[in-house]
């Protein structure tokens, strides 16, 4: 009975490098109990130099599908069979889909973050916005806040001012959208720039563990009481960042929501059952505030 069951068991999974900090495996595999499937959730480190070897073995085995994380979000665009619009529109690629040998692209992140945003609308659209670097992240929260929010100005911000520069002609030609800004991440020279601003993301690594005392501006005069700071970091759950505009009377939103939404929508087009998001949510939170 059991060798039955474990036969029949449905893999999916995470590649990326490295993988050992993620809680993309507690999160699917807590889902997979209480949602009663025969599944079950693996994280596989895979260098850059093998991704397109891990993809052929990944084929071979019959894995069902898997997460994408750092550094594949962009390259593995180049062994996918199709993409879905936000995939093809972002450029990075989150989750793959594994019908019959055919690998099919997506970019959860963008559910994620518009998952999160969402309440705040009317809040953001019309209005100033800055994000705060240019990797797989940044892309989805850019796509969101064009596709969705419509505001007056996207300011991009990035340690190479010439990443942020080759996101503006990025989106420009795939989205028509050239309402921006670019700027070098210089904190000294950027507090009227965040404090203008409605809505400021933070989608670079910067105060995640184990670096909680790093922040993209450690300036208070950067944030204000009419403001939504939005951190994509989760861990910690209130990073310095989020604490430094919380103090100075800021709507703050952490990276918890966001992950969990982005994985609801990868459970999804897996197994196509939904996951349970609020009983996620609380369970990751207590992980990790321990």
């Amino acid at each position: 009975m059991r060798n039955s069951f474990y036969e029949n068991t449905e893999v999916i999974g995470l590649i990326g490098q490295p993988v050992k900090q993620s809680y993309s495996p507690f999160i699917h595999n807590v889902a997979i109990e209480l949602t009663k499937l025969n599944y079950i959730y693996l994280p596989f480190n895979v260098p850059s130099s093998n991704l397109g070897n891990a993809l052929k073995g990944m084929n071979a085995l019959g894995i069902k599908g898997f997460n994408v994380t750092i550094p594949h979000k962009v390259k593995i665009l180049d062994y996918l069979n199709n993409l879905s619009e936000e995939a093809a529109d972002t450029g990075a690629v989150n989750t793959v889909v594994n019908d019959h040998g055919k690998l099919t692209g997506y970019n959860t992140d963008v559910y994620g973050v518009l998952e999160t945003l969402l309440p705040y609308k009317d809040e953001i659209s019309g209005n100033r916005v800055t994000v705060v670097g240019s990797g797989g992240a940044a892309r989805a929260a850019i796509y969101v806040l064009i596709r969705y929010f419509k505001p007056l100005k996207i300011h991009l911000v990035n340690r190479t001012e010439q990443r942020a520069e080759s996101l503006r002609v990025y989106f420009r030609d795939k989205l028509k959208f050239d309402s921006f800004k670019t700027h070098e991440l210089f904190p000294p020279d950027l507090v009227d720039l965040f404090s203008k601003s409605k809505l400021i993301i933070n989608a670079t690594p910067v105060g995640m563990y184990p670096d909680f005392d790093d922040n993209i501006t450690s300036i208070p005069e950067s944030f204000n009481k009419n403001q939504i700071a939005f951190d994509l970091v989760y861990n910690p759950v209130k990073t310095k960042f989020l604490q430094l505009a919380q103090s100075r009377g800021a709507i703050v939103l952490d990276g918890i929501t966001m992950l969990v939404y982005q994985a609801a929508k990868s459970f999804y087009l897996w197994t196509g059952v939904e996951m349970p998001v609020t009983d996620l949510n609380k369970s990751l939170r207590l992980l990790i505030s321990r």
